[in-house]
């Protein structure tokens, strides 16, 4: 599976570890492939245009699946889920993780480095790569309501 990856500014962050490129390393260390759709560092930059750039990838079929890093995950998923295709899921807990895949097949995970630790985000990503969509017909039904 190919995964396209990309952050705002928050990606990069403070003087910790970085979240953008531990997720891509844990992606690749996982055995995905991975597609980087910037930013590359601290500088400010508008996250629309990253959403859009990990849209763009999974829309056109070069990615089944992608990732997006800012502050809060939140305007990330706003961003995202303006286009027909996409089901950008913010998460902040396990469960969440995994609903937003078993329920509403996400193809985006959104993830907060405000509000999350790596190690969480780390967390959510795996559980959110391990769940399979549940394909209940009632399930099927409302993911296809949405486009």
């Amino acid at each position: 599976m190919i995964i396209a990856v990309g952050s705002d500014h928050a990606g990069y962050e403070g003087e910790a570890r970085q979240y953008k490129p531990a997720v891509m390393e844990h992606l690749r260390a996982l055995g995905y492939g991975v597609i980087d759709c910037g930013t590359d560092g601290p500088d400010s930059v508008d996250y629309p245009d990253f959403a859009a750039a990990v849209c763009n990838e999974i829309l056109a079929g070069r990615a089944e699946a992608g990732v997006l890093i800012c502050g809060t995950g939140i305007g990330m998923g706003i961003a995202a889920n303006r286009r027909s295709g996409i089901r950008a899921a913010v998460c902040a807990t396990p469960d969440m993780a995994r609903l937003s895949r078993e329920h509403n097949d996400a193809n985006i995970l959104c993830v907060g480095k405000r509000v999350l630790s790596l190690e969480q985000v780390l967390e959510l990503l795996d559980i959110w790569l391990d769940t399979p969509f549940s394909g209940g017909e009632r399930h099927c039904r409302r993911v296809q309501k949405m486009g």
